[in-house]
């Protein structure tokens, strides 16, 4: 008989755990919800209010005060999240006190399509509908990229990784050939930035050229500038 004992006390404390998980679990479920916890996870300035977000998660209820626990569906209210057209990725949990959690992780727009009605583009090359709650500082899309993305999409990525770019562009024009012209914030000339090839050799030279025209005060007197030659930068002065 006593060979029988370890057996038998490690059923019961095996019956004895499943028991009072069971128990913690029942009792959990049972409690009702006492608030929403909303984390916003990137950095942008907000293109969806805190109301619009709690409204996706509850949806009919008034409050989220005295929800069972139970009747939540959390992928139901993440696919109603994901359904919101400034949301990018969303995860939603329930703490075991009672919180309803949300982590919210927002489209970036890295551009502005001239269209009709205009509308962005995030920097995965979607389009992405302009924010009535905040609009982004972004260069203005015109030409034929209306419609084609694929040659701005990583020059306005990369615009946006590069201070002095990001606070000087705004505006990209893309003609028939593909040829990318930049507009300048301060000046009127335009940047011919041809294809998006060689993208960090055509920054380099173009912030080398500003800087040293612009310490020689001559930054007003050119009509364009041609960034399409390697390691040369080709000038024509107003007329």
């Amino acid at each position: 008989m006593k060979r029988y004992i370890p057996v038998i006390k490690f059923v019961l404390l095996t019956a004895l755990v499943v028991f009072l998980f069971s128990f913690t679990q029942k009792r959990n479920a049972n409690r009702n919800l006492k608030r929403i916890n909303v984390e916003f996870l990137d950095e942008n300035d907000p293109f969806i209010t805190l109301a619009t977000v709690n409204k996706l998660l509850v949806q009919n209820n008034d409050s989220v005060t005295g929800i069972p626990k139970e009747t939540l569906v959390l992928k139901e209210m993440e696919s109603r999240l994901l359904g919101n057209d400034m949301i990018r990725d969303a995860q939603v949990y329930v703490t075991v006190d009672g919180v309803l959690g949300a982590k919210i992780e927002q489209r970036n727009p890295i551009g502005r399509i001239a269209a009709s009605p205009n509308y962005y583009l995030d920097e995965d090359g979607k389009k992405m509908p302009l924010s009535s709650v905040y609009a982004a500082r972004v260069p203005l899309i015109t030409g034929r990229s209306t419609t084609n993305f694929s040659e701005v999409t990583p020059l306005l990525i990369r615009i946006g990784e590069d201070d002095f770019m990001k606070q000087s562009v705004v505006g990209i024009h893309v003609s028939e050939k593909d040829k990318v012209t930049l507009k300048l914030r301060k000046y009127s000339f335009d940047v011919i930035f041809g294809n998006v090839e060689n993208m960090d050799l055509k920054f380099q030279n173009f912030k080398a050229f500003y800087k040293k025209a612009k310490e020689d005060n001559r930054l007003q007197g050119y009509k364009t500038i041609d960034l399409r030659f390697g390691k040369q930068v080709v000038a024509t002065k107003i007329e």
